[in-house]
């Protein structure tokens, strides 16, 4: 903030409920009389807004007992939405109507003034640099001088980065980059605590040179692996006439934009023209599909596998859990049974005389599609021509699992979908190899979901419950910890006894798990007290309400991914994530940050950026390469990677 505070005559502070919340348009100190009219007619507006003025005679204690009934929450330290602190005389509160917290300071009885507190407000935005999002503090890669710790624009507009000490005891060495040489730097994405390099020395030369004689090496493997796969010949699945009529079926189902569940957007279409040119290729394609929650990756799936079926090929879905793979059998059935397609669920759900059943009819090619867990990976599968192997939500596998079935079926095609962009990073240097399509674009009439983080009341979660369901919505209540679901639940029966709940884990057993979801999708339970078991690719369009009970507890990008299980539609949904005041730490609380600061649509790339860590390293590069790539990090890795590959293809 810059220059003097501001001062108030009178403001008005409103209550952290959600109607106000997801409103967003409440005055702090302007037109303040029609409020007041509001407050004289309206039971309502009068409980929960509060109108003080310089001069007015009102006891601190009083003051104190209104914001609390009000659901403020008394806190020490960094203010939030929806906080307060007291300390002598003054008090200062965060209003949900205001952009930054407000002092008011009491002389005895009497308000003597109201005016800004001079902070930083919490809900900043990221400067950005050199096209990343980097803030004081953050770890750095400048290519010829190493690892750094970036500290910001120094009065002549450099960027500052600062270095280990030349010796024990020293003062940090200091690097300035002018901005048109910025492009240098990259964000530290591995390890959460590098190596800081020291200026002038040969040790960074070292290491990069150290790195490139192991990039170079993985290079050659890859190349190596590409053109074993690209010496492998199929036949080209070629489009049908058939197939066109499909195509024409699914966008008069669609309708108009804003009921168009089937409506494909620009690059749902450019990703679909990726694929088939793919299929008419006599090589097997392997491919990766980015897109962020709810852009439309199934659908783009589905059409593929379509075309795959309708060349006389089988497919095989691969999904990471029960319910997903139940939710994917459920979704293939409806649109393509009435084609005459045979479409089986395998998984731990299916009985033995079932599965054996499966079995035969998949040996015998009697079976089109089949959708299902690791359990498709097993041994004793055997399909008679597998053309194309759908592996969802495909950081969720490790690589030997996607190896099985490749292995097998070398002639196999393969569609990758994901949501997360380390796959992403690695596909844009290894496009040789892996090319990679991406979907940029939300389904036409969907809106961004309204993110709220704020201390845990029961005042906001009662209300966000009773919004929803006055509209007809349903409701995910998500616990982290299971031992707190019984009492979640017996308080939400004393709440809303009508109402149909149910809580769902992963100790529930497989079939109670997929019976109750079941339930929830067809509409017949409208609270789903529910652990992190629904993040992956659930998709009920009439779920519009997230309740986090405790955020603290959840990593950025699972948050992330859950905020994406509401909002599936052109309906505005409402994310709720809720924190004990007094148990805010600095790492979930930037965490929470990441979240306010990334809300829009197709945010999914800046918010994993935010919370990538050393996870996936091995599982996508194998153990050899994550020391190296820990070294100079992920941008810097891939970079030259990238260039590695180029110079090992270029002609001679």
């Amino acid at each position: 903030m810059t220059g003097p505070p501001k001062t108030y005559r009178e403001i008005m502070i409103a209550a952290p409920t959600p109607s106000f919340l997801e409103r967003g348009d409440l005055p702090l100190a302007e037109k303040l009389d029609e409020y007041k009219n509001l407050a004289l007619k309206n039971n309502f507006w009068r409980r929960n807004i509060i109108f003080i003025e310089i001069g007015q005679t009102k006891k601190l204690s009083e003051f104190i007992r209104e914001l609390t009934d009000m659901g403020y929450v008394r806190h020490i330290g960094d203010l939030h939405k929806g906080e307060f602190f007291g300390q002598g005389g003054l008090i200062t509160i965060y209003p949900i109507n205001s952009e930054t917290p407000i002092i008011i300071e009491f002389e005895g009885n009497i308000i003597a003034t109201i005016r800004e507190a001079k902070i930083i407000p919490h809900e900043k935005k990221l400067p950005k640099i050199a096209k990343h999002d980097l803030e004081p503090g953050d770890y750095v890669v400048h290519e010829d001088h190493g690892i750094g710790t970036y500290r910001g624009k120094n009065e002549n507009d450099f960027l500052v980065l600062e270095y280990a000490p030349a010796r024990a005891g020293g003062e940090a060495d200091k690097l300035l980059i002018p901005e048109n040489m910025a492009a240098k730097i990259s964000p530290y994405l591995g390890l959460k605590n590098p190596k800081i390099n020291r200026l002038g020395t040969p040790l960074w030369f070292e290491t990069r040179k150290k790195a490139k004689e192991d990039i170079i090496a993985f290079a050659k493997e890859l190349l190596v692996l590409y053109k074993t796969r690209s010496e492998i010949k199929r036949p080209p699945y070629e489009s049908s006439h058939f197939e066109k009529n499909i195509w024409e079926d699914f966008s008069a189902e669609g309708g108009s934009a804003s009921s168009g569940e089937y409506e494909l957007t620009p690059s749902q279409e450019g990703a679909i023209e990726e694929i088939f040119e793919d299929f008419e290729k006599p090589e097997p394609m392997e491919r990766l599909v980015v897109g962020d929650v709810g852009f439309g990756k199934t659908e783009v799936a589905l059409r593929a596998a379509l075309r795959v079926v309708l060349n006389g090929k089988q497919v095989a879905i691969l999904a990471p859990t029960t319910i997903l793979a139940d939710q994917h059998s459920q979704i293939f059935r409806k649109r393509l049974e009435k084609e005459g397609i045979e479409i089986e669920r395998l998984t731990r759900l299916e009985s033995r005389e079932k599965t054996k059943e499966i079995l035969h009819k998949l040996r015998d090619g009697k079976i089109d599609i089949v959708v299902g867990t690791h359990r498709i990976l097993s041994k004793d599968i055997e399909f008679i021509n597998l053309g194309l192997l759908i592996i969802d939500e495909e950081q969720r596998f490790g690589v030997k699992h996607k190896e099985i079935l490749k292995q097998k079926y070398p002639s196999v095609d393969i569609l990758y979908l994901s949501a997360t962009p380390i796959p992403r990073t690695l596909a844009f240097s290894l496009s040789k190899i892996r090319p990679l399509s991406q979907i940029t674009d939300p389904p036409l009439g969907r809106m961004p979901i309204k993110t709220f983080v704020l201390p845990r009341t029961e005042k906001i979660i009662e209300e966000a419950i009773s919004q929803e369901l006055k509209r007809g919505g349903q409701i995910y209540f998500l616990s982290p910890r299971i031992m707190k679901m019984p009492f979640i639940l017996e308080k939400l029966e004393h709440q809303f006894p009508k109402i149909t709940k149910a809580i769902l884990h992963g100790k529930v057993g497989e079939k109670h798990l997929v019976k109750t979801m079941r339930e929830f999708r067809e509409g017949k339970i409208k609270i789903l007290v529910s652990t992190t078991i629904i993040e992956n690719g659930l998709d009920i369009s009439s779920v519009n309400t997230l309740i986090v009970e405790d955020a603290t507890r959840l990593g950025l990008s699972q948050s992330h991914q859950l905020r994406g299980r509401v909002g599936r539609t052109n309906i505005q949904a409402y994310a709720y994530f809720l924190y004990p005041s007094q148990k805010l730490t600095p790492k979930a609380e930037n965490r929470l940050e990441a979240l306010l600061s990334f809300q829009e649509l197709g945010a999914g790339f800046e918010i994993a950026k935010r919370d990538l860590e050393l996870r996936g390293a091995g599982n996508i590069l194998g153990r050899e390469q994550t020391g190296v790539l820990n070294k100079i990090g992920w941008n810097l890795y891939f970079q030259m990677l990238g260039e590695s590959l180029e110079d090992l293809t270029a002609p001679a």
